[in-house]
C-alpha cells in the first residue's frame, strides 16, 4: 500500500505517517472520521470517503479493534508486500481498480483480468463486474412499490452557522450531526437513504417510530448549538436498487421544508396511523405542497 520507487501508485510516506498518527490520536472517537477525510483533502488524496461513512467511522472502529491493536494492524498493512508472491497465483483472478496499480498487479499475476471502478466505495458498481466476469446473467431491475414512511431533516440556518464557525468547525458538528442521526436512525429500525446537503433522508416501515427517531435526534443534537426541522409522511414508494422514489418522497421533503426550528410536521395520514401511539399533535393548517395537485392538511408535533 505505500509508495515505492517501481510502485508509484501507494500512499505517499508523509500521508503514511501522519494517517498512522490520526490512527493512534482518535481511533474510537467521534473525529477518527473528520480526521481522516481532513488528511485526505490536505493531501489531495485521489478518492474520497463517502459523508455518511465518514460520519460511521469512530462507531464503526469501535467496533473493530482497541487503539493500540489498530495501530499495530495500520503499520503491518503498510509495511507488507505480496508482490514476490503474485506470479504463484495461477488460479483466474479478476482484479477491481480505481487506478493504474491494477494494470500493474494483473501483470505480475498470469492469469489475472483488470476492470476499472469509478466509485471504490459502490458496491452496485463492483457487483455488476463480478457477476458479468462469473458469467451470470444481468440481474432484473430491483423495481418495486412499497408502503413507507419517509423522514426528511434539515439544519435550520446551515449557511449562517457555517459563515459564523468556518469550514473545519462546521465539518467537525456536521460530522457529529450525521453520526447520531445515523445511530438513532438505527436504534428505531429505519433505513438510512441519503443525505442531502444538510439534511437526512430515512425510511421506516412504520409511521410512530419515523417521529419518534425525529424527536430523538433533535434531543441528541442540543449539545451542538443547532437545530432541524423535519417532515413525515406515509405513502407508496417506489424502490429501484438502493434508491428510493415516487410522489410519497417528494411529499416527506415538502412538509419537512414547512417545519419551524427544532419542529416536527406530518401529514394526515401519519397523524390517523399513529392513533393510539402516546403521540399527540396540533393543527398546522392546510398547505399548498409544490408539485402535489391537492392542499395537504398537516400536523405539528407536540410530545
Amino acid at each position: 500500500m505505500t509508495w515505492a520507487p517501481d510502485y508509484p501508485w501507494g500512499d505517499d510516506p508523509d500521508f503514511v505517517e501522519r494517517n498512522s498518527q490520526v490512527v493512534a490520536e482518535f481511533w474510537g472517537t467521534e473525529e477518527y472520521g473528520r480526521a481522516v477525510a481532513e488528511l485526505q483533502a490536505e493531501l489531495g488524496v485521489n478518492w474520497h470517503l463517502p459523508p455518511e461513512l465518514v460520519a460511521m467511522m469512530g462507531r464503526l472502529s469501535r467496533h473493530t479493534a482497541t487503539p493500540d491493536v489498530a495501530v499495530m494492524i495500520e503499520r503491518i498493512w503498510n509495511e507488507t508486500d505480496i508482490r514476490a508472491i503474485l506470479p504463484s497465483v495461477s488460479a483466474p483472478t479478476l482484479l477491481l481498480a480505481y487506478d493504474g496499480s491494477g494494470e500493474y498487479v494483473a501483470s505480475l499475476m498470469p492469469n489475472a483480468e483488470v476492470r476499472r471502478v469509478q466509485d471504490p466505495w459502490s458496491d452496485t458498481e463492483a457487483m455488476g463486474h463480478i457477476r458479468e466476469w462469473l458469467g451470470f446473467p444481468a440481474p432484473a431491475p430491483d423495481l418495486d412499490r412499497v408502503l413507507a414512511t419517509v423522514l426528511f431533516t434539515d439544519i435550520v440556518g446551515s449557511t449562517d452557522r457555517l459563515v459564523e464557525l468556518g469550514d473545519s468547525s462546521w465539518r467537525a458538528i456536521m460530522a457529529r450531526h450525521n453520526e447520531r442521526a445515523h445511530i438513532q436512525i438505527e436504534r428505531h429500525r429505519g433505513r438510512f437513504i441519503d443525505s442531502a446537503g444538510d439534511g437526512i433522508f430515512a425510511t421506516f416501515d412504520g409511521p410512530a417510530r419515523a417521529v419518534r427517531c425525529a424527536l430523538a435526534i433533535m434531543g441528541s443534537i442540543e449539545d451542538l448549538g443547532i437545530q432541524i426541522r423535519a417532515g413525515v409522511h406515509t405513502g407508496e414508494v417506489e424502490l429501484d436498487g438502493g434508491a428510493v422514489r415516487g410522489i410519497a418522497v417528494h411529499v416527506g421533503a415538502r412538509v419537512s421544508s414547512l417545519a419551524g426550528p427544532s419542529g416536527i410536521l406530518v401529514s394526515q395520514t401519519v397523524k390517523d396511523l399513529v392513533a393510539g401511539s402516546g403521540l399527540t399533535f396540533e393543527d398546522a393548517g392546510e398547505h399548498d405542497l409544490k408539485g402535489v395537485p391537492d392542499r395537504m392538511q398537516l400536523y405539528r408535533v407536540v410530545a
